[in-house]
């Protein structure tokens, strides 16, 4: 199986301007040549709980357009966040789009009651693995990195595990990053799978500071991480040799 090309963006994200955000993230990928694109939650407004004037049809989204042509034009998978309205519901759901197939949907299954996400969204009730490529992606956004057993890995009757990858994308505030770090390498760890984290960096319209601390964890709990505090895109490679040499000298997930 191939290696997966995923470039990481972690972006400042401009509070509740989707123009602005839409052209910094042309910018920010000029010349990326990857197999997928990773944006961090809400990419076009921040964590916003304005969901009256920010939030937008699913049948007629013109930022899920938007990411259509972007993974149309660099040849690449896209996965992030944004505010979508399903009728009179509202989630934080999370898009992964490739160039020319159907798109897969999640809808973010813990929001973040501190910030009154649950007053302004509704929450997802079931998984979304995507194949993409060979590889099984588990989609998953901020708040639910606290909650293990939503993304309990196993193996499947066909002897294979349920995923190999394990995406986050996140506005996860500064102030908190210690758990941001240790959760991330907790998960690959626990479910014998790569985890990435995608994370704003800045300061948004509430106060709130953001460090990023982007980064791939290999199924070890070992991780490459992005500069911290800045704007910042990488490719990274997935290798699945790798991480069926970890499965198989540790045959863990067996016992789940």
């Amino acid at each position: 199986m191939q290696d997966l090309r995923v470039t990481l963006v972690q972006a400042d994200q401009k509070w509740e301007d989707k123009t602005a955000n839409f052209k910094n993230y042309r910018r920010l990928l000029e010349g990326v040549s990857t197999d997928l694109i990773i944006l961090p939650e809400m990419f076009q407004t921040g964590f916003s709980m304005n969901t009256a004037e920010m939030s937008e049809e699913l049948t007629s989204s013109e930022s899920i357009e938007w990411l259509k042509q972007l993974s149309i034009e660099k040849n690449s998978a896209v996965y992030t966040s944004l505010i979508i309205k399903k009728g009179d519901t509202v989630y934080n759901e999370g898009v992964f789009v490739q160039p020319n197939q159907p798109t897969h949907y999640y809808s973010k299954r813990k929001t973040f009651g501190i910030a009154g996400e649950n007053d302004n969204f509704a929450s997802g009730t079931s998984e979304a693995i995507v194949d993409y490529k060979g590889w099984k992606i588990q989609l998953q956004i901020c708040y639910d990195l606290r909650f293990p057993e939503i993304v309990r890995n196993k193996i499947l009757p066909n002897l294979s595990p349920a995923y190999d990858v394990i995406v986050y994308v996140a506005n996860w505030p500064e102030k908190r990053a210690v758990h941001w770090n240790t959760l991330l390498n907790a998960r690959a760890i626990e479910n014998q799978s790569f985890v990435i984290g995608v994370n704003r960096v800045g300061t948004d319209d509430k106060g709130h500071s953001y460090r990023g601390d982007s980064k791939l964890v290999n199924a070890l709990g070992e991780d490459e991480k992005l500069e911290p505090k800045v704007e910042c895109v990488k490719t990274l490679k997935l290798n699945m040799n790798d991480l069926t040499s970890v499965r198989k000298s540790l045959p863990f997930l067996k016992d789940a």
